[in-house]
């Protein structure tokens, strides 16, 4: 049976209120829980197996976006770094474990990865996005999930996800406080540079200097991240487009601001088109 044909008749037959017997499939049996709901269904399944996404990023937000997006069964997920898992990073990377110290991360998630989901192509990209490369890694995926620590990779993430018309994924974390936003100037809304046209003076989650984080709040912002992704990739919900979701964990309060985009933006402005 083919893939397609297969969750074609798994949806025909919930549709029906038949019981299937999920043996036959293990993709099906696998993906049961997404096909059968009314805002994802066969179409929206079909969309996420055939999307190529690149994450940026393998340590904390990462690791929660990689892992639940191989679990949902993306059809290519590309994972950019060029550092290495150090003890440090452990308890908030879930991507990595002991065994893993020292050993890049790339390549650490794509073991861990292949593990939760061997049906999903991982494509390890081993350098730190620049200026110089980012157009040829970007250009080849459909959506992109910036999970980057520091502000310079995400401004270089914006460029090129607006010149080439890619909607860029966002989150950062900082201590006990998170953001989520989805940028995407050609649908109407605006790019990280919109939000922050300059770089923060001192420390903070922007600035790529170390900090504190606890450990679940990557884990919260990047399910969030994930969740949008498939969101814009299947085409259900409402996306987080022209909204920056903001967490306080130790209030565990959720608020969110209403973003523009800056019609006089150096990278998505008007001038620009």
């Amino acid at each position: 049976m083919k893939p397609d044909a297969g969750v074609n008749s798994l949806a025909a037959t919930h549709i029906a209120g038949v019981e299937l017997d999920l043996a036959m499939n293990e993709e099906l049996r696998r993906y049961e829980r997404h096909v059968i709901l009314p805002g994802i269904g066969v179409e929206g399944q079909n969309r996420i197996r055939r999307s190529r996404v690149l994450c940026v990023g393998a340590g904390g937000l990462g690791s929660a976006v990689a892992m639940h997006l191989a679990a949902a069964g993306v059809g290519v997920l590309g994972v950019v770094d060029d550092d290495r898992v150090d003890l440090t990073n452990l308890p908030r990377q879930l991507l990595h474990g002991t065994p893993d110290i020292g050993r890049l991360k790339a390549e650490s998630a794509r073991d861990t990865l292949r593990r939760l989901n061997p049906e999903v192509e991982v494509v390890c990209h081993l350098v730190r996005l620049d200026r110089e490369n980012v157009l040829d890694i970007v250009g080849g995926y459909d959506l992109v999930v910036d999970c980057s620590d520091n502000m310079q990779t995400r401004y270089v993430v914006n460029e090129a996800c607006v010149r080439l018309r890619k909607t860029n994924v966002y989150g950062a974390v900082f201590q006990f406080e998170g953001q989520a936003s989805v940028l995407a100037p050609h649908m109407g809304g605006p790019c990280y540079r919109c939000m922050y046209p300059e770089p923060p003076c001192g420390g903070g989650a922007h600035s790529g200097a170390p900090f504190g984080v606890l450990s679940t709040v990557p884990g919260i912002i990047g399910n969030i991240q994930a969740t949008e992704a498939m969101k814009v990739i299947a085409g259900f919900g409402d996306p987080l487009i022209g909204r920056l979701l903001i967490l306080d964990a130790l209030r565990m309060q959720f608020r969110e601001l209403k973003t523009r985009r800056d019609t006089s933006c150096p990278t998505c402005g008007v001038a620009r088109e």
